[in-house]
């Protein structure tokens, strides 16, 4: 009978397994369509415009991360780059929730901080976040493109793009699974951006 350490190292094991498994069947989705994802940032970013970034919980630390990874470095020493996340100002967070709706969260600010040309990156698992698919509606309205990061079916987020806008879709169920694919994406894309300006 296996002991309890065996038990543990068995579902390591499989943690591991499932998330190889996640990497290769979305590296096969969706090879090309990251470099279309990273194109589209890198227009963006080349012709003085910025990207704004939104997401609930983990989703909330990926647009925070990826924000801090533009405007400090990834791996290279270069040039600072324009980058919000939404997810931030603690006043404006809770003024937002508590003058309107939580589904407005993101929305407002798009409306207040989103310039035509400026991208809008948009993270969540489900493809479901009410405030993310509001976000996006902003987005639009003020002439910008989106880049989605989702998972599963892509949710409502998928059916809200544009043809000029950018899904990268984690091919998973699981929200741990996606989590991981939008790590990897924010990587990626990073590296894409910075071997740009550097070559």
């Amino acid at each position: 009978m296996p002991n309890d350490a065996d038990m543990r190292a068995q579902l390591i094991a499989q943690l591991f397994a499932d998330s190889a498994q996640a990497n290769m069947a979305t590296l096969a989705a969706t090879d090309t369509r990251i470099v279309e994802a990273a194109d589209l940032l890198i227009d963006c970013l080349d012709n003085g415009h910025k990207v704004l970034s939104c997401g609930n919980g983990g989703s909330a630390g990926d647009a925070q991360h990826f924000s801090s990874e533009l405007i400090n470095r990834f791996e290279r020493e270069r040039k600072a780059l324009p980058a919000i996340a939404l997810t931030t100002e603690s006043s404006t967070l809770t003024a937002i929730a508590n003058d309107y709706a939580y589904e407005r969260l993101f929305s407002r600010q798009v409306e207040a901080l989103g310039q035509p040309g400026d991208v809008l990156l948009a993270i969540s698992t489900s493809g479901n976040s009410a405030n993310v698919c509001e976000a996006i509606d902003s987005a639009h309205e003020n002439g910008m493109n989106v880049l989605a990061l989702t998972g599963k079916d892509g949710g409502r987020m998928a059916a809200l793009l544009d043809e000029d806008d950018c899904e990268l879709r984690a091919v998973a169920n699981s929200t741990a699974r996606i989590q991981e694919m939008h790590l990897l994406f924010i990587h990626c894309l990073c590296r894409l951006i910075e071997d740009h300006l550097l070559n």
